[in-house]
């Protein structure tokens, strides 16, 4: 449940975008009058990316609020998401230029890649085992090291692959790649990393584990 409410900023953006030649042109017409800066034409399909945007923007200041109220405390997640988008996407609805927004799923990307090498440095612990050490009985610090290493790569694997499909191919590829592609990774990502996990765990037989295995 909780990861569905994660993607819902994405999910958001996806529909809107994908349905905005739908919409009413009344709706379109009550949007720019909430939000005169975004000067719509119904019909327009160039102008999708422009609402999907707003949306997605609208759409994490309310996942923001909804967990603020729930669990009386802010995820960290969220309000880096929250940053980037009104940085990012307020650049893309005030210069009209949609390479902004298209930019922002590559810079969380490597947000995310530096501050998780800056824990292979700083701090007793990298930040995947301060993120998973409570659910995982793992001693070994090179393991830990090792994976925090492979969320780095994978941060900056997904942040190119980001930039390859939306500088070579059409805005509307790059909208699905982003919901399902970059999901699409994300899943292949952790699979891979349960199975080299599970190479770790405590065995069920008393006196082994799996780190004693070759």
């Amino acid at each position: 449940m909780k990861q569905l409410f994660d993607f819902f900023p994405i999910l958001l953006f996806f529909i809107v975008y994908k349905f905005f030649l739908d919409l009413p042109d009344e709706l379109i017409i009550s949007i720019n009058n909430l939000f005169p800066f975004m000067n719509m034409q119904p019909g327009e399909a160039k102008h999708a990316i422009y609402l999907a945007t707003l949306t997605a923007i609208l759409a994490t200041l309310v996942q923001v609020m909804i967990t603020i109220v729930l669990t009386k405390r802010v995820e960290k997640m969220h309000i880096i998401t929250l940053v980037l988008l009104l940085v990012f996407g307020g650049a893309t609805l005030y210069f009209k230029d949609p390479l902004f927004i298209k930019w922002k799923p590559t810079a969380i990307n490597w947000l995310f890649a530096a501050v998780f090498f800056g824990s292979q440095f700083i701090g007793q612990k990298p930040l995947v085992q301060r993120m998973m050490g409570h659910a995982l009985d793992i001693d070994d610090p090179q393991v830990w090291k090792k994976l925090n290493l492979a969320w780095i790569g994978f941060f900056i694997f997904s942040g190119v692959a980001n930039l390859v499909v939306a500088f070579n191919f059409s805005e509307d590829i790059w909208v699905d790649f982003k919901l399902f592609g970059l999901m699409g990774l994300t899943l292949i990502f952790v699979i891979g990393q349960s199975f080299y996990l599970a190479r770790f765990l405590p065995s069920d037989e008393p006196g082994t584990s799996n780190n004693e295995k070759t």
